[in-house]
């Protein structure tokens, strides 16, 4: 009998979770990453050196392996290339105007606008010289930023004038379009956004991970810098969170899957769609949700791309979860990580990057991350006391 196979677009360390997981499943595991070096080639039945972003010749590698389902893991780069291929094969797929629509801001803004969301001011722009010329014609403060990255890379706050020539140049470095987008800076009315991920099931959301982003330990204030489950919203806010999310799954007509998102409410209550991304989210919040709902995300996700039926009950285990970035502030060469015994009871799963004698960067932006800790807490005092703390209880130790 043969295999069914899955082609799985990434072989990072955080996307080896699939990887195994769909081979577990009794899935042939067919990986395309443009990195020699990825560990995800060691891991996989069978590998291709093939850029994610290159649809056409991933769509090759699909009909050559006659592939039965395809997934872009924790990846927005990869995700449209998964939809493109999926959708030309007329495989379980979110439609590719949707996912195409979500990986690039200046278009999610324009959808935005058009079906009735609230929605900063904001303007694209592919030539560089057009985004000088409007300096001085923006109602600051403003946020410049790729329309096509995810982990706060190339993005600037700008609250006048001053460097703006500087943010234009960062954010065109960091898209691959080459094209970036200005928009009005909004207020939030909490001192952190709301992210996570949900997950759609025949159209409807039925996991609803949204926590408090945690940020402000990273030499680039930015960058995301772990997760904190629960989101402290109220119960209005929640469900105002809850519908405008739905409600943008079902304009979009998406199908299911994970679904990283970002959000914040004004002071007026107003709910903003700040960064939506068609997978699941990076720094492995499947797998603290995961632990949180009692269920298997990374599983969920891999068995919703082969198009099989999912039948789930999540329900809360862990009410007070955590997860933080581990990092450092400084380049240097890597010694290990010392964890104070105060915050060692937390932990309840450790997943390390780095090798001793290999080189860190410092942490100004979510690709230079040491790895991840997973944590529970008895209390939600206790959760926030120690994660406000966690540059006391960690140290990076460098050469």
């Amino acid at each position: 009998m043969r295999l069914k196979k899955i082609l799985m677009l990434g072989g990072s360390a955080q996307q080896i979770v699939a990887i195994e997981t769909a081979k577990r499943l009794g899935y042939y595991t067919v990986v395309c990453d443009y990195l020699t070096d990825n560990p995800g080639q060691y891991v996989c039945d069978k590998f291709y050196l093939v850029s994610t972003t290159d649809k056409e010749a991933v769509l090759e590698v699909a009909k050559a392996e006659n592939i039965d389902g395809v997934i872009a893991y924790a990846s927005d780069p990869a995700a449209p290339t998964a939809a493109y291929v999926a959708q030309k094969l007329g495989l379980p797929t979110n439609p590719y105007s949707a996912v195409d629509i979500l990986c690039n801001k200046d278009k999610f803004r324009a959808f935005l606008a058009e079906n009735g969301f609230d929605c900063p001011d904001a303007k694209s722009y592919t030539c560089e010289a057009d985004a000088l010329a409007d300096k001085e014609n923006f109602d600051y403060p403003i946020i410049m930023k790729p329309v096509d990255s995810s982990g706060s890379k190339g993005v600037t706050i700008l609250k006048d004038s001053a460097g703006y020539e500087d943010a234009v140049k960062f954010a065109f470095s960091f898209s691959r379009a080459k094209k970036i987008i200005a928009e009005k800076f909004i207020v939030n009315k909490y001192s952190t956004n709301i992210g996570g991920d949900i997950f759609i099931n025949d159209g409807k959301v039925i996991i609803w991970g949204l926590m408090n982003c945690f940020r402000g330990h990273s030499p680039n204030p930015l960058v995301p810098g772990g997760e904190v489950f629960p989101a402290k919203l109220t119960d209005e806010e929640m469900q105002k969170a809850k519908d405008t999310l739905q409600n943008m799954v079902t304009k979009l007509g998406l199908v299911s899957g994970c679904v990283n998102v970002e959000l914040m409410l004004d002071n007026d209550g107003r709910v903003y769609l700040i960064d939506i991304g068609p997978r699941a989210g990076g720094n492995m919040i499947p797998i603290q949700l995961s632990a949180i709902f009692g269920v298997d995300i990374v599983e969920m996700s891999v068995l919703a791309a082969m198009g099989e039926k999912l039948d789930v009950k999540p329900e809360i285990v862990i009410p007070y979860c955590a997860h933080y970035v581990l990092h450092s502030d400084r380049d240097g060469i890597y010694r290990g990580i010392e964890f104070a015994e105060e915050i060692e009871g937390n932990i309840f799963r450790k997943a390390l990057y780095k090798n001793d004698g290999d080189t860190v960067e410092r942490f100004d932006n979510a690709a230079k991350a040491l790895g991840i800790i997973f944590l529970r807490f008895d209390s939600e005092k206790e959760m926030y006391d120690k994660m406000d703390r966690m540059n006391e209880y960690i140290k990076v130790v460098l050469d």
